[in-house]
């Protein structure tokens, strides 16, 4: 039976990211995954889903080694961005060089961020990777927790970290609460070419009862788009053709950078919110899309999870290097309340945002555009708008 400190339960960005944060600390670490992920071909074209890493996530990467990477894999920069709503006068903008930023931040393929982690985690001494590998069962004993994997194999820990996603067997198991709520909208995924370059700016529309976002990629002409729409109408834009697609794409899109053409296939995602009562238990803390899953509309969703990863690579450190139980829930609510009012932050942020921006009411309309034109034009509130998308009010103390 092999016996670790921190067992790692999934092995996708953040699990990865909190391996490799713990290199050196004096802690062993063992990351259990179902499937090892592949390099992307370097000609290969951009794959559907990407993340708009910010300022405080690219931080955590380049402290973790991994940056340099990343970006000479592919990674694309953006420089300036762009909300509006739909047939009206609301509107903000924001560019990198007037805040004093060299960049607002970068859209990267989560292959590429994957498969680095991976990659920097098997360089890791202190790190063992198990896959293919699924828990079968895990009994919480009172100084450690015992792992049954799905090949009869075992292992034991002082300290369990579920981030094995949204559905997590993990938080299944331990009995802990989730709150979550059906965001009534889906989100259609795909690669689009534009007749104009998109010039680096990453821009999102409001219209009606959707919400479109184009990302810049690195070829100019490519973005990524993420359309946020009714289930009905998510599925009839998967399902119509490509014609009609592109025809109804540039429209919803105003036009904003001539025609619009697929290059991809189309993909489409339910959204939900979840939150889970508790971001820690007895053995047992949770980081990423198993502590909380938000829409993707303002693109937060990977980069709170990399501050979760951030946090407790952080506390399990101090708490090692102090004598003290990394397994134990007492020590572990220090993380716990952090995250968590980071969490609850966001998604209630996220919430409202839905709310005030969903619906063709006159009158909210007016109060959105009134909201979009006072936020871009009263001063100091651009910063304060930028320093919160940059993560940068959300940075943990180390990573300063």
């Amino acid at each position: 039976m092999q016996s670790v400190d921190v067992a790692i339960v999934g092995g996708g960005m953040v699990g990865l990211a909190v391996a490799c944060g713990l290199q050196g600390s004096g802690l062993r670490v063992a990351v259990l995954e179902q499937n090892a992920p592949q390099p992307l071909p370097a000609d290969a074209p951009p794959a559907l889903r990407v993340s708009a890493i910010n300022a405080a996530s690219e931080k955590l990467l380049s402290h973790l080694g991994v940056w340099s990477t990343i970006q000479a894999t592919r990674a694309s920069r953006y420089h300036g961005m762009e909300v509006w709503d739909k047939d009206s006068f609301g509107r903000i903008e924001f560019d990198d060089a007037s805040m004093g930023f060299t960049h607002l931040g970068h859209i990267i393929e989560n292959n590429v961020i994957h498969y680095a982690l991976w990659q920097k985690a098997q360089q890791c001494s202190d790190v063992t990777l198990l896959a293919p590998a699924e828990v079968k069962q895990v009994a919480w004993g009172e100084n450690e927790a015992f792992i049954t994997l799905k090949d009869a194999s075992m292992l034991t820990a002082r300290l369990v970290v579920g981030a094995d996603g949204a559905n997590s067997w993990l938080r299944n198991n331990a009995d802990i609460p989730l709150a979550s709520w059906d965001y009534r909208h889906h989100a259609l995924v795909a690669t689009i070419r534009t007749t104009e370059p998109h010039q680096a700016i990453a821009r999102q529309i409001f219209h009606g009862e959707g919400i479109l976002a184009f990302l810049p990629l690195r070829d100019p002409h490519l973005c990524s788009i993420v359309w946020s729409l009714s289930p009905q109408e998510a599925e009839r834009m998967q399902q119509a053709s490509e014609a009609e697609f592109n025809q109804e794409l540039t429209i919803a899109f105003d036009n904003r950078l001539g025609l619009c053409q697929l290059e991809s296939e189309r993909r489409v995602f339910p959204l939900t919110g979840r939150y889970a009562r508790q971001f820690a238990a007895h053995r047992l803390a949770l980081v990423g899309d198993a502590a909380h899953t938000i829409h993707p509309l303002a693109g937060q969703g990977v980069n709170l999870g990399f501050m979760d990863a951030a946090e407790l690579i952080d506390e399990l450190k101090r708490l090692h290097r102090e004598g003290k139980d990394v397994g134990q829930h007492f020590y572990l609510r220090r993380y716990e309340r952090s995250r968590k009012h980071s969490a609850a932050l966001m998604l209630a942020g996220m919430q409202g945002f839905r709310e005030l921006f969903a619906g063709e009411n006159p009158a909210k309309k007016l109060l959105r555009d009134i909201g979009l034109k006072l936020a871009d034009t009263l001063p100091g509130v651009k910063p304060q708008l930028i320093r919160q998308a940059m993560g940068l009010n959300d940075l943990p103390a180390w990573l300063r």
